[in-house]
């Protein structure tokens, strides 16, 4: 009998492996099980006060970046340290993030969660507008929090840098993936002094992660996913970026939940396209 529970946990585990778990939760799945998650509200406090999801905790997703106006770099583990323990939360904390419905900011807070050593994270595959409009449970009122001691942890497999971005170029195990627009692709447009890509980057927007309906966007179900992807290894660690770690995100959040070793280049174009000494391939032949 023993025998055979262990061979059952190896199967669930191979599968787990395999097809990634489910990492998002659906709205009327959420509002029947509030009081199971810390929900988080990446708007802003100005939006937040304004009516959020009943019982959601504000984290603006402006909070997340170390100089946004420079490149999207992570907060530090100090700063990020402090509004975690502000907020009450723990690593090891069940909870739920939420945006405007875009999920480039929900998805880039499961990302930067993620690095700092959360484990039970989820997306709401929906916006808080189409959760009002579906007369699901609001609030304005801001829940009485208990700091807690969480400590600052990195998980480094999660977070890809310069320098380990320089290393997956000439790396044949890691696939680097563009999520910005096909224009900054190509070097047409860029958000930074030089035009063009990432050298070896593959193009998939990060729009490619999400089916597009009025007012009721969604992420793409995972069969879809699995096409969009379908070229990439499973073998291969994958490195993401775009211009801020923002949009990208959602490749990252994608790709999670299919399963892969993913981690997510914070600094993205904005750094890389502004060093002079790094090299960039384009279509367009800018210097």
């Amino acid at each position: 009998m023993k025998k055979f529970q262990y061979v059952v946990l190896l199967v669930l585990l191979s599968i787990s492996v395999i097809y990634g778990k489910n990492l998002r939760i659906e709205p009327k799945e959420l509002a029947k099980e509030l009081n199971n998650y810390t929900i988080l509200d990446t708007r802003t406090f100005k939006e937040y006060k304004k009516g959020h999801i009943k019982g959601a905790l504000n984290f603006p997703i402006n909070l997340t970046y170390e100089h946004k106006k420079i490149d999207g770099k992570l907060a530090n583990p100090i700063k990020m340290q402090k509004i975690i323990r502000d907020l009450g939360l723990t690593n090891k904390t069940a909870i739920v993030i939420y945006d405007d419905g875009t999920f480039f900011d929900s998805a880039r807070l499961f990302w930067s969660l993620e690095v700092y050593g959360f484990t039970d994270v989820k997306l709401l595959n929906s916006g808080y507008k189409e959760w009002l409009n579906n007369g699901y449970k609001i609030s304005k009122t801001t829940p009485i929090i208990k700091r807690s001691n969480y400590i600052s942890e990195v998980n480094h497999k999660r977070l890809a840098t310069k320098f380990t971005t320089q290393i997956a170029t000439h790396n044949p195990n890691q696939v680097i993936v563009d999520a910005r627009d096909y224009k900054s692709y190509i070097g047409e447009k860029s958000s930074a002094k030089r035009f063009g890509h990432i050298p070896k980057a593959i193009h998939i927007p990060a729009t490619h992660n999400i089916n597009y309906k009025k007012n009721q966007d969604r992420l793409k179900k995972e069969i879809q996913l699995k096409e969009v992807y379908n070229k990439i290894d499973k073998n291969k660690k994958v490195v993401i970026y775009c211009s801020v770690g923002r949009a990208a995100s959602t490749n990252y959040f994608a790709l999670r939940e299919l399963g892969y070793d993913v981690s997510n280049y914070d600094a993205s174009w904005n750094e890389w396209g502004n060093d002079f000494n790094l090299p960039i391939r384009n279509r367009l032949k800018k210097k």
